[in-house]
């Protein structure tokens, strides 16, 4: 018997082990981002760099949440830390001379939806 067929339980379903291991493998994350561009924006758009980012999760085809002090977005773990990293790099496109983005990235069995549902 294979290790795999040794983690199994007897109705074939996949062990806790097993479970962690995709998570870890990819799966669906869900993440948050707040970009903190310097300066803002320009005279003319005060928030151009913000909006730069946010221009790109929108174009990403992920789900996405835009809130006052961030977005958060959820989908497939590569797409999603790829989609992370271009809204980081976008802000600096626009034109921001500097930028730090705050994440927070969940590996979690829920959706978006699951974890809000009750307060809305």
């Amino acid at each position: 018997m294979s290790a795999t067929e040794r983690a199994r339980s007897p109705e074939g379903t996949a062990s806790r082990g097993e479970r962690a291991d995709e998570r870890r493998r990819g799966g669906i994350l869900i993440a948050e981002i707040q970009v903190a561009p310097s300066p803002p924006g320009t005279a003319e758009d005060p928030h151009a760099h913000v909006e730069a980012a946010i221009a790109v999760i929108q174009a990403s085809g992920l789900r996405y949440e835009v809130g006052a002090l961030g977005t958060t977005l959820e989908g497939e773990a590569d797409q999603v830390w790829a989609t992370l990293r271009a809204a980081h790099e976008a802000m600096l496109a626009a034109g921001a001379d500097a930028g730090l983005s705050h994440i927070k990235v969940a590996s979690v069995n829920r959706t978006m939806d699951s974890l809000t549902a009750k307060f809305r």
